[in-house]
């Protein structure tokens, strides 16, 4: 037999306590809007959580490629990624480069990782990006997604400078735009700010690259670097098989 509920000051029964969703997707016409996307490559890692915190405070949606290798000690990170109405993507396992390897081994990559942080998000990531930028039709049809690359390097990778990484996140990005950073590197993580007041002084509304793609279809396998003024899509022709186009790890 059921036990009743606890009872609770006032004499009403307590209701159970329902789990967490993350927030409903936004209605914002990119075609109206200055839009730009901050993706977050290579983590979850130990200054991820403080870049959440920079996000919420500036009322910032981002998109952050997971390495599912890092999943597990970070779970409620990602977890609170998902919360925040940030979205949860794809970034392989290891962070090999995809176009070396069988197509067995690409699938692997992929599926540990949307495992990995469906567990911890309860979202199923919709978008992959192939380490290194390093792609093939390949590499396209074993991801059975949409590969999402950048249209701004920040290379805060190689210079690990606020300065800079500041400078060229306000000044470069253009309309439709996506940004590339990592947030497993302190510098690139303490930038964010002025990055976040630069790019909204200057007019634009910061959106996942789902939100920036709204409305239209993005193709499994297709290489997508940016969205136009029109929010329509620009599909990149993939790079020479074994050619990194992106950052070292």
């Amino acid at each position: 037999m059921r036990e009743p509920a606890a009872a609770v000051p006032g004499g009403t029964a307590e209701e159970p306590r329902r789990p967490a969703e993350p927030p409903p997707p936004r209605k914002i016409d990119c075609g109206r809007e200055k839009c730009v996307s901050l993706t977050f490559d290579d983590g979850p890692g130990p200054y991820t959580e403080r870049l959440l915190d920079t996000l919420k405070a500036g009322g910032v949606r981002a998109t952050f490629f997971l390495l599912g290798e890092n999943v597990h000690g970070h779970r409620d990170v990602v977890r609170r990624m998902a919360l925040d109405g940030h979205e949860v993507a794809n970034h392989t396992w290891s962070h090999p480069d995809l176009t070396e390897l069988p197509a067995a081994s690409v699938r692997s990559q992929i599926r540990r990782t949307q495992k990995a942080i469906e567990d911890a998000s309860g979202v199923e990531p919709t978008l992959v990006r192939p380490p290194y930028g390093a792609t093939d039709e390949r590499v396209g049809r074993a991801a059975g997604m949409p590969q999402i690359l950048w249209s701004v390097d920040t290379k805060d990778w190689l210079y690990r400078s606020v300065s800079r990484g500041a400078r060229v996140g306000i000044n470069q990005p253009d309309r439709g735009d996506i940004i590339l950073y990592h947030d497993t590197h302190k510098p690139s993580v303490d930038c964010i700010p002025k990055v976040v007041d630069g790019l909204r002084k200057r007019g634009f509304t910061f959106v996942t690259v789902s939100e920036l793609f709204r409305g239209e279809r993005l193709e499994p396998g297709e290489v997508y670097t940016e969205g136009t003024p029109e929010a329509e899509l620009v599909a990149a022709s993939p790079p020479p098989p074994g050619t990194p186009a992106g950052p070292p790890r």
